[in-house]
């Protein structure tokens, strides 16, 4: 059974930085790609970041590219996404996602889905 807990979401002003975390069952390499994803109230969930556990490749949706950094400490587990220079469009529910065999580069695809997530980390940038 998988288990992915996310923390670090909270409140802050735009232009501001958050770092959230997730920490996961079992060693990060047994997942071929994890990700962060984000739904804000009314609109479909959407991937924002995604990292091949293996390689370190990292993946990003334009609307973050530059800003927000995905990473991961095998040796603690743990997924993490900086995010700097927040907007408000950044408002969200942040959850965090592991799967076993998805190819990484196709993270935000909308034909194929990461098999497990986290229960979510409330983001309000105001």
């Amino acid at each position: 059974h998988v288990q992915l807990v996310e923390s670090g979401g909270g409140s802050v002003q735009a232009g501001g930085s958050l770092r959230l975390s997730c920490a996961a069952s079992g060693n990060t390499y047994t997942y071929n790609c994890m990700g962060w994803f984000r739904q804000a109230p009314g609109k479909e969930r959407e991937g924002v970041a995604a990292i091949a556990t293996a390689g370190g490749n990292e993946y990003y949706a334009d609307s973050v590219e530059g800003r927000f950094t995905i990473s991961h400490d095998n040796a603690k587990n743990t997924l993490y996404l900086q995010m700097n220079s927040l907007k408000p469009e950044d408002t969200a529910m942040y959850y965090c996602a592991a799967d076993y065999s998805l190819p990484c580069s196709l993270f935000n695809s909308p034909d194929l889905a990461f098999g497990n997530f986290g229960q979510g980390t409330q983001v309000t940038v105001s």
